[in-house]
């Protein structure tokens, strides 16, 4: 078919609009893809974007503030998830290292809503929604993750397939480095017409090429193999002869080793380069033999290291019987310590959602019942917060916080091994569940609270948590509203250089400015009127002789242009930072 003719004979209708016609030609145009297609349903809180701009705002009297002052601070933000990933550009584009993200199944069970209605299973366009949902939502969640970063989305059966393909579209193809299938129900999830379900998968995708997976602890059986020791460490014997490599493929590592019942040695050899072989230049003892990486089929495999290194690690070899009881060549297999790569079945007890999530949820709240639905096991999460990044300071994100069973395991990950790492939770108030579940059961975590059994859990106090609310700004151009806005998003500046404590009145009491420090003396200078330029340079230059001259402070002038006053600030240029 010519697409030329049709557009040609498109042009020609009388009876269609400009606007139509550049329509249906642009359709006609558009390339065939592989991927999804759906139909995309309008968003009411999507809607709200084309007006407004969501900004945060502090609850400070829900703040939860440790002695410690090198405690990490976490963020629980309460409100629709598109406008809580929307605020994070501003103050976490390509800074997140690890995304969880737990999304409804949308299993047609009114386990989610759409426009403030539950997404009935008879509704014909509940995949439709689903994916504009979650579409949206992952384009975003790629700008906040650094470009080595890396992201896991929960899910069953009802979305797997589609939920893969849009973040294949979104991450791209060769990023989707592994899917995980956890096993979290044993006891199984009947279902009318299929099976009993007894898990759900972890699909992990990285941002770029540079995105690779960590590493996890070893069990007790994988440690188990490991039966000998020396001063470096853990091992155990291990053929020497490569199991899966042959001749052909590497034929330099096919070479003789001279072995006797106790000893091994290299012989004098040359490397024949025409034919591709090393040829002996002495011959054997009558105490050794000469051993070849020969199967015991008669193929011709390869050693596992090349003669150099063999001759500068002779301490790592042995001679022992093999299984047919024929002495051969043994190396030490040392245990890595950083862990192992995760395995794609996890089948741990520890996985189980209702014997580490619910029962621990519900001791947690003192053993009330029905405190949240379908709670993830907090092992479970710890473990993929592991594969997500092995950085102890790494920021980590769930924009579907439920009850916040991923800030709780990054808290018991930093109490484990004394790390640092912060976490940012979002989730809606739907039935006061942000208050009353998400914050109740961290803050509780953090201070300490009461089994169900009368038990004392000491609390994980070395963390600070910090809850806002959504709030939105006019998106109107008028001077008067870029002034509101400045002064509406000085918490966000907060939250973007991670200075919380307020010490404006150390500078210079007045409306038209704030100080912010943390605790390694960093300081965020916010001023909101280019019209106190002079006072505010006085006022820092004063600051500065007093606190020390090398000093660094990050200063964010309003202004209604470009102009960012570099030259006004040219005395004191090398203990700020403009922006």
């Amino acid at each position: 078919m010519n697409k030329s003719k049709i557009i040609d004979k498109l042009k020609g209708f009388d009876n269609l609009s400009i606007d139509e016609k550049t329509y249906l030609i642009s359709l006609i145009n558009k390339n065939k893809k592989y991927g999804l297609v759906w139909e995309n349903k309008k968003e009411d809180v999507d809607e709200k974007l084309k007006s407004t701009l969501p900004i945060l705002k502090e609850i400070r009297e829900l703040s939860i503030n440790s002695e410690n002052n090198e405690s990490p601070n976490h963020i629980l933000i309460e409100g629709d998830n598109l406008h809580g990933l929307t605020s994070l550009v501003f103050t976490h584009e390509n800074k997140i290292d690890a995304i969880y993200l737990d999304p409804p199944y949308n299993t047609g069970s009114k386990d989610w809503k759409y426009n403030n209605h539950y997404v009935e299973k008879e509704d014909s366009f509940r995949h439709s929604k689903w994916i504009s949902m979650m579409f949206k939502r992952l384009e975003i969640a790629k700008k906040l993750l650094k470009d080595d970063g890396l992201i896991c989305v929960t899910i069953d059966d009802y979305e797997v397939s589609r939920l893969t393909m849009i973040l294949e579209e979104i991450f791209g193809f060769d990023n989707h480095l592994g899917t995980l299938v956890i096993r979290n129900n044993p006891s199984g999830r009947s279902t009318i017409k299929g099976v009993s379900i007894t898990h759900e998968y972890c699909i992990i995708f990285g941002k770029s090429s540079s995105s690779i997976v960590g590493r996890l602890p070893r069990n007790e059986k994988q440690r188990s193999r490991y039966k000998f020791e020396d001063k470096k460490g853990p091992f155990e014997w291990v053929n020497f002869r490569k199991h899966g490599g042959t001749r052909k493929e590497s034929p330099s590592m096919f070479y003789p080793i001279f072995i006797s019942e106790k000893n091994l040695r290299i012989p004098k050899m040359s490397w024949d380069e025409n034919k591709k072989e090393w040829t002996l230049k002495e011959s054997a003892t009558q105490k050794e033999t000469i051993s070849y990486p020969i199967d015991s089929n008669g193929k011709e495999r390869r050693w596992k290291w090349g003669i150099d290194r063999i001759k500068d690690n002779l301490e790592e070899f042995s001679i022992k019987k093999d299984k047919l009881g024929q002495f051969a060549v043994y190396v030490k297999a040392r245990m890595n310590i950083s862990g192992v790569l995760p395995q794609t079945w996890w089948d741990e007890k520890k996985y189980s959602a209702t014997a580490y999530g619910t029962n621990l949820v519900k001791d947690i709240f003192g053993g009330e019942l029905q405190v949240f639905s379908y709670p993830k096991s907090l092992y479970a999460v710890m473990d993929t917060l592991k594969v997500l990044s092995e950085n102890k300071e790494a920021v980590i994100l769930d924009a579907f916080a439920g009850s916040g069973t991923t800030l709780h395991a990054a808290m018991q990950l930093n109490a484990e091994d004394e790390g640092r790492r912060q976490c940012i939770l979002i989730t809606n108030n739907e039935n006061n569940i942000c208050k009353e579940v998400t914050y109740e059961r961290n803050k509780r975590v953090i201070q300490g609270y009461t089994d169900s059994k009368g038990n004392s859990i000491h609390g994980l106090t070395n963390n600070n948590l910090r809850y806002y609310q959504c709030d939105f700004a006019e998106r109107l151009p008028s001077l008067a509203n870029k002034k509101e806005l400045t002064k509406l998003a000085t918490e966000m500046l907060c939250i973007k250089e991670n200075c919380y404590k307020d010490i404006t009145s150390s500078l210079l009491k007045a409306k038209w400015h704030k100080l912010f420090s943390d605790v390694s003396n960093n300081y965020v200078y916010v001023i909101y009127d280019e019209f106190y330029i002079e006072e505010a340079i006085e006022a820092l230059t004063t600051f500065i002789e007093n606190n020390g001259k090398d000093l660094i402070l990050k200063v964010y002038v309003f202004s209604n242009g470009q102009y960012a006053y570099a030259e006004e600030f040219e005395n004191i240029a090398a203990n700020i930072t403009l922006a």
